[in-house]
Parts: C-alpha cells; sequence; structure tokens
C-alpha cells in the first residue's frame, strides 16, 4: 500500500473508534444484536478477489457495530472487567504499528525495557517484595497457570524430583489445597498442569466465599509431602478476601507453596481505603492479577508474580541457539511467560500506570468501592430487594423478592435482569450463589462516576418495579 493509503486508512479507522466512544456513555450498553444475528450479518462466502483495505474497515465497522457491548462505557456490570482507558488505548494502537514480537530483549529493547519498568511499577503500586519476577501474560487465567507452575516445579524440587525435565510421571503426589469457592480459572491451570480439577482438597468457606482459617489449619495437617495452597484475594461474587496472612506461616512450616489469585482484588493493596484489608497478602509465594480489570489496560493483559524468580523461570524459559542468550543482570520478557511469540503488553500498561500514576490508581479503586455501597444502600432500602453480600470492594450481589428464598425468588431474579437488558441502560449479569440465583453487579468501569451510579440504579429499580407490577 502506498503510504497515503496507509495514511488515509488508519485515520478512518481512528475516527471510526473515537466516534464510537464519544457516543458510548449514551448507546445502549449491551448489544442491539443476537450472537444469531451477527451471525447472519457476516455469513459469506469466502472471498475469491480482495478488497480495498479502506472499504474492509468501513464494512467491518458497519457491520460489527450492532453486536458490540459497551464494555468501555459507564453502566457495565456485567463481569469484573475494565474499561480500556484511552491512555492505553492509544499505546495499544502504537504496539500494533510498531508490531513488536516481546520474545527476547535483543530484538525488541524498547519493549524489553519498558516492560521491566512497568514491572518495577507494578510491585510498588501492589507493595510486593522488590525482588519479585513479573511475567506479561493475556489475563488471570494464564497468570494463575504460570504462578501454579512455577509453584510446582519448586515444590517439587523441594521433594527431590525435577518436573521441568522429567515430568509429572513417578513424580511424588502433590497436595493441592483450595477454597470452595474459588475461581474457575484456578480449577482450569491446575487441569492445564496436570494437577487435576478435582483431585484437590475443597477447604470450607464461610457465608461471604472466604476460607475458614480452621478449616485451612486442619486441611494443612491431614497429609504430608509436597502442598500448594491456593487463596483468593476478591471472591468473584462477595469480594471476599481469604485469611492470607494468617495461611502463609502455616504453608511456609510444611515447605509448601501459597499463591493468590487476585484477578482484580490484589489491586485492593493499591489504595489507602482498601489496603488493610488486603494486609498480609505480600507474604504469600505467588500472586495473578488482571491489567485490563481495575488498572483499565486494553485486552490482553495480566500479571503473573512470585517471590522466586529462579523458579518461574525453570517453569517458563524457552531456549534454543537461534534466540539471544541475556546475560547477567538482564530480562528477557519471555523467561516468564508460556509464549515465545507475544504482543509487547509492557507499553499500555506503562502507559495507564505513567497517565493515572499512584493517586490516580487509588482514587479510582476508592471510588469504585464508594459507588458500590452506595448503589447497595439504594437498592436495599427499596421494598422486597435484598442485598446478599458484605459490599467490601467493588462487588455487589443482589436478589428480588427478599422473601422468597426459593425458585420463585430466583425466577423473580431472573426476570428483573432480563428487564435490565431488554431496556439496555445498562448491562448486569445473574449467578448462583449458595444455590439460589442473584444478579452481580462489578463496579469497575475507570470513567464511572456517582451520576452513572444513580442512573443504574434507577433503571434496575425501574425494572423490579415493572416485574412486580407496580407502577412507576
Amino acid at each position: 500500500m502506498a503510504s497515503s493509503d496507509v495514511a488515509a486508512l488508519w485515520s478512518r479507522a481512528a475516527a471510526l473508534a473515537v466516534e464510537f466512544r464519544a457516543r458510548i456513555a449514551d448507546r445502549r450498553q449491551n448489544p442491539a444484536a443476537t450472537y444469531q444475528q451477527m451471525r447472519a450479518q457476516f455469513a459469506a462466502p469466502t472471498p475469491e478477489a480482495g478488497a480495498s483495505a479502506l472499504q474492509v474497515i468501513e464494512e467491518l465497522a458497519r457491520q460489527a457495530e450492532p453486536g458490540i457491548n459497551g464494555m468501555a462505557g459507564p453502566r457495565f456490570y456485567g463481569w469484573v472487567i475494565g474499561a480500556s482507558h484511552p491512555a492505553g488505548v492509544a499505546a495499544d494502537w502504537l504496539t500494533s504499528a510498531w508490531g513488536q514480537n516481546c520474545g527476547n530483549h535483543h530484538a525488541t529493547p524498547a519493549a524489553a525495557a519498558v516492560e521491566e519498568v512497568a514491572a518495577k511499577w507494578l510491585l510498588d503500586l501492589l507493595r510486593l517484595p522488590a525482588e519479585c519476577s513479573v511475567g506479561f501474560v493475556t489475563g488471570a487465567t494464564i497468570a494463575n497457570f504460570v504462578c501454579l507452575a512455577a509453584a510446582r516445579g519448586e515444590v517439587l524440587r523441594r521433594a527431590g524430583w525435577d518436573v521441568e525435565a522429567n515430568g509429572l510421571f513417578g513424580a511424588p503426589p502433590i497436595r493441592v489445597l483450595i477454597g470452595d469457592d474459588a475461581h474457575t480459572s484456578v480449577f482450569s491451570a491446575l487441569q492445564f498442569l496436570g494437577l487435576g480439577h478435582d483431585r484437590v482438597v475443597r477447604v470450607a468457606t464461610d457465608a461471604q466465599g472466604q476460607i475458614k482459617l480452621d478449616a485451612f489449619e486442619a486441611a494443612m495437617r491431614d497429609g504430608s509431602g509436597p502442598v500448594i495452597a491456593i487463596a483468593q484475594v476478591g471472591q468473584l461474587n462477595t469480594g471476599a478476601i481469604d485469611p492470607v496472612g494468617a495461611m502463609a506461616p502455616l504453608v511456609a512450616e510444611a515447605k509448601g507453596w501459597l499463591h493468590v489469585d487476585g484477578a482484580f482484588g490484589l489491586w485492593a493493596r493499591a489504595c489507602p481505603e482498601t489496603a488493610a484489608l488486603a494486609q498480609g497478602v505480600d507474604l504469600a509465594d505467588s500472586w495473578a492479577t488482571d491489567g485490563h480489570k481495575w488498572l483499565q489496560t486494553p485486552y490482553d493483559c495480566g500479571y503473573a508474580i512470585t517471590r522466586h524468580p529462579d523458579a518461574h523461570r525453570r517453569a517458563m524459559t524457552i531456549a534454543a541457539s537461534y534466540l539471544p542468550a541475556a546475560q547477567a543482570g538482564e530480562r528477557d520478557p519471555s523467561h516468564y511467560v508460556p509464549e515465545l511469540s507475544r504482543r509487547a503488553r509492557g507499553f499500555a500498561t506503562w502507559a495507564i500506570i505513567r497517565a493515572l500514576g499512584r493517586a490516580g490508581i487509588a482514587e479510582m479503586i476508592g471510588r469504585h468501592c464508594r459507588l458500590a455501597r452506595r448503589i447497595a444502600d439504594r437498592l436495599r432500602a427499596s421494598a422486597g430487594v435484598a442485598i446478599v453480600n458484605g459490599v467490601v470492594l467493588n462487588q455487589v450481589i443482589v436478589r428480588f423478592g427478599a422473601d422468597r428464598e426459593d425458585e420463585a425468588g430466583d425466577k423473580l431474579t431472573q426476570a428483573v435482569i432480563d428487564e435490565i437488558l431488554r431496556e439496555g441502560e445498562l448491562f448486569c449479569g445473574g449467578a448462583k450463589w449458595r444455590g439460589r440465583w442473584v444478579m452481580r453487579l462489578s463496579v469497575i468501569s475507570g470513567q464511572m462516576s456517582e451520576a452513572d451510579a444513580d442512573r443504574a440504579t434507577r433503571a434496575i429499580l425501574k425494572a423490579w418495579d415493572k416485574v412486580r407490577g407496580v407502577n412507576a
């Protein structure tokens, strides 16, 4: 393509993106078209001849728009996912244009250096040990995988077995202790690593999904050999935080490894208003968290953090004669992640932290937690509405027909969710909690304000009134 054509193409793509973001606050917060409608929209034979790139981008934007969710908008509560801060998006555009494969520092010195600096900033913001290693991965699922791969290798090494060289055939069995309300992505990571998603010791949790310390102590005593314990900082429904500070000494005494799934809750440590909730979390051996949640980076971005860099490198390093070796004191990005070829995720992370700073990140986290409490208080004041969790962070779970702890209450709750999605004023979802359906609200959009929260609350109560037959 001629340089003038490239400039016109990219300018048009940028204009379409700007136009979309400019009206995202006022558009439907959920897709106007269904998956089936989108399949029909895009269905076509394989192109026999190409089209101009500009035509392709125009066609893509026009056809996709009805099926685009308002995830980057101010009233998206469906899951704990951020809103792609504009600074991170701009950095991500540059990352795509630069086309850097972040496999090693020799090929991409800028990408590798920025990643190293951003990693140090992350450790400082999250108040984790400065000597920790950080791998830039796709998200918390793979961050859990990476950390647990390091854990698997280290606890078996302590038992005299080299799993990286010899695999699990003949290896001493590893006991895995995990809370009963852990996130499904952790069970997936255990499955990928050959540790099994069902071959675990499930530790009892309380009404908020927090590990019961006495149950954990009993589970630790009931066995021997290599052990990996997994805690959670930010239960996906309630926001509850496991007693990591009390669990850590028990795991250390057994020469085990304590991993923390902190996909969003680990960011509580970056805000003075919430830091005390996650006190003692720094005593663990590894932590998984997302950038595309509370930090608001674009997709895909997560961080695998361990206080044992050697174990981290042993589990992840890919070596070949054609790959330049890192010298002493140099950090090679590929030594801490499963991929050799991958996106240079450090640029967007660096840009977000540089744009918001410590104060901006803390303000955002504190604001989201206050807005969650505001929404919960206003919903709770309405007849027939129950807030099921203690709102400690940014998660609110709601049940409608508060006096109906049966299928009738489930149907009322699901009907309210359906009515909200039909109206499109906000996007939310449902989940089963303790065997009953609830509505989940995740307050995590970077741009969300009190006005947005109040607008969403009014829409929820309007839907509830309609479902129960009360005139507004």
